[in-house]
């Protein structure tokens, strides 16, 4: 029995891949680190000091904190594997796995801005719209043009 090989992006669409899985690898490798490293420093300051966007949706939870970290660092393996690695279905899995988690986690941080200054609220949409619009571009690096169908000669 021969095994199918998995195709393999390529060219530009393997780059974009890359980059876009890559970029939101270190994303949630550096979120991940922090949150399950020193749960309390995160909490207090992430994302800098003087802009302590997870404080501000009190209260404080150790646990889920560290879990946070835990779940973010899963994603970066995903991630990883994906960007290194960027075969068709590897892609479509990881962008699909960090849909689940991005796209309610925006949706819940979009309708509790309320205690944010406008700069913070502000900061904190755009990157999340900068990671969705990534992911949708390693998505669309996994779309094969339509091939030409040719009518039957007869």
């Amino acid at each position: 029995m021969r095994r199918r090989t998995e195709p393999s992006l390529t060219g530009p669409r393997r780059l974009i891949a890359g980059l876009t899985l890559g970029g939101l690898a270190i994303s949630q490798a550096m979120v991940g680190v922090w949150a399950l490293l020193a749960p309390a420093g995160f909490y207090r300051q992430f994302p800098a000091a003087g802009h302590a966007w997870v404080a501000l949706l009190p209260p404080y939870n150790e646990h889920l904190v560290r879990d946070v970290g835990a779940l973010s660092l899963s994603l970066t393996v995903l991630l990883t594997a994906a960007a290194v690695t960027p075969t068709l279905s590897l892609v479509r899995v990881a962008v699909t796995a960090y849909a689940v988690y991005a796209i309610p986690h925006t949706v819940f941080h979009g309708l509790h801005l309320q205690g944010f200054p406008a700069l913070d609220a502000v900061a904190q949409m755009t990157g999340f719209a900068i990671q969705l619009l990534a992911a949708g571009l390693a998505l669309l690096s996994t779309l094969q043009r339509a091939r030409p169908t040719h009518p039957h000669r007869v």
